[in-house]
């Protein structure tokens, strides 16, 4: 080890400084600043949910507030604005904090649009930038994501000349789902050849896209309105024609607004 250039020590050429604790660039970093954060919340009587390590709830008396988290990013909402202020200054003397004060209108490239009887969430930003990554930004779109009775398992294709610009489409496929759960299944399916992709997967992947170019600015409603649970579920018995595996899936509403959903093989 030697002094690096721009900080040399005339007096001291062969020393060099001891690191006692390195926080960025670690592994630990995210765990050491959730710790820190949750805490803290957890002295201010917020309590962590069962359901989602992201998520605190503070419900004391008549005044509840909800605290999501992911890495740096927050969404902090509640029914008295008076503790949700006492709240965010509390924190303010504890950690450096930016606050956008308002109705929400992005996170986590998810774009909250917001109506008079719902809320609208939708990834059209993140869903251009998937077209523009594939060069397919003026492509023609078409009206399904996939061939009726169509498979791509069955193929003498060769093999796809990219195969990581193909894992990367796929991954940002995957994230899209989050407010398109009619792409479930066809996404499902080309992520099963992430590993040994071909043209003819490649050809299914664009048709995907194709559709997505057409419905840009689909995405996901939440509704007003009485929240009683629903759920359904359905399965499509051996209808692989390879190896008979079935496909599975199911949907729960709360009220109108769809909250949680699946499809797997």
């Amino acid at each position: 080890m030697k002094q690096p250039p721009g900080f040399l020590n005339a007096q001291h050429p062969n020393h060099v400084c001891r690191l006692k604790k390195a926080l960025y660039g670690l592994k630990q970093s995210p765990q050491e600043w959730f710790a820190t954060l949750s805490g803290h919340l957890l002295t201010l009587g917020f309590k962590l949910s069962s359901s989602d390590t992201s998520l605190f709830i503070y419900h004391n008396h008549n005044i509840i507030m909800y605290f999501l988290v992911y890495v740096d990013d927050i969404i902090l909402t509640g029914n008295s604005p008076t503790a949700i202020n006492n709240f965010i200054n509390n924190l303010n003397t504890k950690f450096p904090m930016k606050d956008l004060i308002g109705t929400i209108s992005q996170f986590l490239d998810i774009q909250v649009v917001h109506k008079p009887y719902r809320m609208h969430l939708n990834q059209s930003r993140f869903a251009q930038t998937i077209l523009s990554r594939a060069g397919m930004t003026n492509c023609k779109p078409v009206s399904t994501p996939f061939k009726l009775k169509s498979s791509i398992t069955h193929t003498n294709s060769n093999a796809f000349s990219n195969p990581s610009l193909y894992r990367q489409l796929a991954d940002s496929l995957q994230y899209l789902t989050l407010t398109r759960p009619d792409l479930s299944f066809d996404v499902n399916k080309v992520c099963q050849h992430m590993q040994n992709s071909t043209i003819a997967h490649f050809d299914a992947l664009k048709r995907i896209l194709r559709n997505l170019q057409g419905t840009i600015h689909t995405g996901l409603p939440l509704f007003r309105d009485k929240p009683f649970l629903r759920s359904f579920a359905d399965s499509d018995w051996a209808g692989d024609d390879t190896d008979r595996k079935s496909t599975s899936g199911f949907c729960n509403y709360l009220g109108s607004s769809l909250i949680s959903w699946t499809v797997k093989k």
